[in-house]
């Protein structure tokens, strides 16, 4: 009984947590503070807090907790946009996403080499790892509101795919820094991998599309379970063809989209929910790796909000001025853009990646890179309704009827 009273203590401690997490929802909207925010925050204290607590989750533990959360954020983050959607805004959407994360990676590691002191090497892991904004925080940000013009759309879209794209170069720039590898192999991996991605997306959207709506099958629920498994074996499959499996299942996710399929609605709010889900434990799981204590040390904190300062109103609005210069956008919106930018979980989650692979500087790159992404998720988050009524851009919470 011992046995069962100490797993029981387990499940009551985890599901009191993630009660509180959801309840803490309300919290965040009253402060319009994200909800990732929270989460973070709170796991990053009660691991300082709690003696051992911050030793439940190896840095291992966490990077596969991170990549199983991604692929259902993107995949559900392809579902609310849609094909459709993406299409009016695609160029936007693929500059920022591919040109606009090499640029900020390289702008960021510029500044890095030089008043702070990095090497070229750690220089770039940082900006690799900050490069890109997440969907996390974006679907949390702007999931319920609706945003008018196209600005909504670019900023979902950017979160989806700079992510695939952020993810192949910090592996390239490891492998550089860790091994024998050359700055050629990082431009061949990379290309190698968001061409297979892309195909394996396409490829695999049109047969579940196809799946889903030519064979029943007996019960309502089985078709949500049917759409996620399709999702780990579309990211699965593009891994081991050395593709971008996050890419994959994020173009997946915007054909089924469009697709007129049974059950539509059930699949779409089973995604989003499972969604939810994965955003909390993410968020925590990220939480509990870092210590607060250890962050003043060597200057961490400070070199961090500098960096979140020059990140956030010179090197992402320089890019996106640059970027959205020939696209039909009003000037309110582009400025919308610059700000809305966020990171989240996917930065900290690169910069796991270099604590793994034991690369120079791993530990402070990783202490600078969560001090950014709390910057950003409550500075930038909390005054992005600020800034959208500022930029004349209209977006308002989307009337919800809990009884319909």
């Amino acid at each position: 009984m011992s046995e069962a009273a100490d797993f029981g203590r387990i499940v009551l401690i985890a599901a009191v947590g993630f009660a509180a997490a959801i309840l803490s929802s309300r919290i965040s909207e009253r402060l319009r503070l994200p909800a990732p925010a929270l989460f973070l925050a709170a796991a990053a204290v009660a691991s300082d807090l709690v003696p051992g607590l911050g030793d439940v989750l190896s840095v291992r533990d966490v990077e596969r907790i991170g990549v199983v959360a991604l692929i259902v954020i993107l995949f559900d983050g392809g579902l609310q946009i849609g094909w459709a959607r993406a299409r009016q805004s695609l160029m936007p959407i693929i500059g920022l996403g591919v040109a606009g994360t090499f640029a900020v990676a390289g702008l960021i590691a510029i500044a890095m080499h030089g008043p702070f002191g990095l090497s070229w090497t750690s220089a770039l892991l940082v900006g690799a790892a900050l490069a890109p904004t997440d969907p996390a925080v974006m679907f949390s940000v702007l999931g319920g509101r609706e945003v008018a013009g196209r600005s909504g759309v670019i900023l979902q879209g950017e979160s989806g795919a700079n992510d695939p794209v952020g993810i192949a170069l910090m592996l390239g720039l490891l492998e550089v820094a860790t091994a024998d590898g050359s700055w050629s192999t990082i431009v061949v991996s990379f290309v190698v991998a968001m061409a297979v991605g892309l195909a394996v997306g396409v490829l695999g959207g049109l047969l579940l599309a196809r799946l889903i709506r030519r064979h029943a099958l007996p019960d309502a629920a089985l078709y949500p379970l049917q759409t996620l498994a399709a999702a780990g074996i579309i990211y699965g499959l593009a891994s081991v063809l050395h593709g971008s499996g996050f890419l994959a299942v994020f173009v997946a996710g915007l054909l089924i989209a469009e697709v007129r399929a049974p059950f539509k609605v059930e699949i779409v709010q089973f995604h989003t929910a499972l969604a939810s889900l994965a955003e909390i434990v993410v968020f925590v799981a990220l939480g509990l790796t870092v210590q607060l204590s250890a962050l003043d040390r060597h200057g961490v904190v400070i070199d961090g909000l500098l960096i979140a300062l020059l990140l956030t109103f010179v090197i992402r609005p320089a890019v996106v001025v640059a970027l959205l210069a020939p696209v039909r956008l009003a000037r309110g919106e582009k400025l919308f853009v610059a700000w809305a930018g966020l990171r989240g979980a996917v930065p900290i989650l690169l910069a796991a990646f270099a604590l793994l692979e034991g690369a120079p500087d791993a530990r402070r790159i990783y202490g600078l890179v969560f001090v950014v992404v709390m910057f950003s998720v409550v500075v930038q988050g909390t005054l992005v309704q600020t800034i959208a009524r500022l930029t004349g851009v209209p977006m308002q919470r989307v009337a919800q009827d809990p009884w319909k």
